[in-house]
């Protein structure tokens, strides 16, 4: 039999290239063009790539042979996964091989911060001595503040417990025991860890719900003389707003490895034209996105990218971006349960608050003819979405587990209404509530039962969910304040178990919804709660 070949076009770790020649030929080529590659694609049934090498819809159509594309780092943004996904390629990726590293980049922006240490080695390259101008602070018992307490916030805990901080930490999706066995009190508000916060260091992923998280209503609540840190993702902080902060005096310094936009980081100074009014303030502190810049980390995504690749050559069950280890012939049938399950698990989390202890995705009536082990991945997928980015059928669970959920599934051959029925049960400290979806002609998506009341409602791209007190006038007024807002609906729904209690509403509307409509829904005398749901 013909060996498979591996092409890597970009340098990773030594040890991952061997690893990978144990099983295939391996050819190192660095540095092709977009033309060249497309010439040598055609041989090969493997190839690794890390930011450079452009994973196009073109150059697939060249990779005749091509089994897997294994990037050496977290995203794929280089790779058209969709294209990829279409002609039966894998994708995966490395989304933890440099945590420590983002973690330790994180710690050392918050010493930097407080003693100038920058700032200090500036001034000795110019000459300038005087220790006096930059008298720092340090960091034992001042109040360190976590926002998002998941893999790399809970590492910054760690380190910064050994400074002898006292660690607070606000992540509304993460159970009582991970705070307990990191020693870290829980703040049940952002607020609260805002007002009391020497130090605040953000470890979150940029979602719509965390985009400009820290803006300007956020920082008029901060403790004087605070200290900001971001080596997460640019967008979560307002620059704008920390700018006015800085220069009023509310934030006393800030260290950023990220920027909402981020200068070319190839360019050299003559070439570079990136201008942002935050460098230019001497309490700032800017590193190029440093965050997985160590040989550690290097190391650790080349060597877990080749084990993968192989993993996907050897015909193993590999967690991939884009496929999961499903029969090729069942895929196709199981795309729009797929679906379901996904928007399904999107829900929770943009209509319910609370720690979420357990997930339980059943699967019910001709699903079990199926492997269904796909649709419990494509709903914690769904489930994760809103609070991470890059959430795959790879790392979804992982993301969930980490947060102390646990995600169990079973089957019920009992079926009565329906042929098919997804249901996922949600299980937190409060209560337990599920919501269930069934397909419809092979490929009609409906959710049927939302937190137990009965329905039949296609999941569109913008939809709003209300719950109201069940009385006359209040459909009236809702309608009214969409049509104020001039914003049409396309469809909607009421439900209710019994007369004159509580009832629920899907609104599908055309267009995006801000917040003033939902706040104006939520002022109408009777609506109870107005939550915008995006599938």
């Amino acid at each position: 039999m013909k060996a498979k070949k591996v092409l890597v076009s970009e340098r990773i770790a030594d040890d991952g290239v061997e690893y990978l020649k144990q099983f295939f030929d391996v050819d190192v080529k660095l540095g092709l063009g977009p033309d060249e590659l497309a010439d040598v694609i055609p041989g090969y049934d493997g190839l690794i790539v890390r930011s450079a090498t452009k994973v196009t819809a073109e150059l697939l159509e060249h990779a005749d042979s091509l089994k897997v594309v294994g990037r050496a780092g977290t995203g794929v943004d280089n790779i058209d996964v969709p294209a990829a996904t279409r002609k039966g390629v894998v994708v995966v990726n490395t989304p933890d091989g440099n945590s420590m590293a983002a973690a330790e980049l994180a710690v050392g922006l918050i010493y930097s911060v407080f003693r100038n240490i920058p700032q200090a080695y500036a001034n000795t390259r110019n000459n300038d001595f005087r220790r006096n101008r930059i008298t720092g602070y340090e960091l034992n018992g001042k109040v360190a503040g976590i926002i998002g307490l998941g893999r790399i916030g809970s590492l910054v805990a760690e380190r910064l417990r050994g400074s002898h901080m006292d660690v607070i930490a606000y992540d509304p999706y993460v159970g009582d025991e991970r705070f307990k066995s990191l020693s870290v009190r829980r703040c049940e508000e952002l607020d609260e860890l805002l007002a009391e916060s020497d130090l605040i260091t953000v470890h979150i992923a940029k979602t719509e719900l965390t985009t400009n998280m820290l803006d300007w209503p956020q920082f008029a609540k901060m403790k004087k003389g605070v200290r900001i840190v971001n080596a997460a993702r640019g967008g979560i902080i307002n620059e704008q707003a920390l700018y006015d902060a800085l220069m009023g005096g509310t934030v006393a310094g800030a260290a950023l490895d990220v920027l909402q936009k981020e200068p070319n980081f190839d360019l050299p100074p003559d070439r570079q034209d990136y201008i942002n009014p935050l460098l230019e303030l001497e309490n700032v502190i800017y590193v190029p996105h440093l965050g997985a810049s160590t040989q550690e980390a290097q190391y650790n995504v080349g060597v877990q990218i080749s084990k993968s690749v192989a993993g996907v050559l050897n015909g193993e069950m590999v967690p991939a971006v884009n496929t999961p280890s499903v029969p090729a012939d069942q895929l196709a049938e199981l795309r729009p349960y797929i679906d379901l399950a996904e928007k399904l698990g999107s829900i929770f989390y943009q209509v319910q608050t609370g720690v979420l202890r357990k997930v339980e995705v059943k699967c019910s009536g001709d699903l079990l003819e199926k492997d269904t082990r796909v649709l419990r991945l494509a709903a914690v997928k769904g489930l994760m979405s809103p609070l991470a980015d890059d959430v795959n059928f790879v790392n979804a669970e992982f993301i969930a587990n980490a947060r102390g959920i646990s995600i169990s599934d079973t089957k019920d051959a009992n079926l009565e209404k329906y042929t098919n029925l997804i249901t996922l049960t949600f299980t937190t400290d409060e209560r337990v509530e599920s919501i269930s979806g069934t397909v419809f002609a092979k490929e009609e998506i409906r959710i049927v039962d939302f937190f137990g009341y009965k329905l039949d409602f296609e999941p569109t791209p913008s939809v709003v969910a209300i719950q109201n007190v069940d009385r006359p006038g209040i459909i009236g007024k809702i309608g009214t304040t969409f049509g104020d807002a001039d914003i049409n609906i396309a469809a909607m729904q009421w439900s209710r178990n019994r007369r004159g209690e509580k009832a629920v509403a899907f609104i599908s509307v055309d267009g995006a919804i801000t917040e003033e409509v939902l706040g104006r829904l939520r002022n109408i005398d009777g609506v109870i709660k107005a939550s915008k749901i995006i599938f």
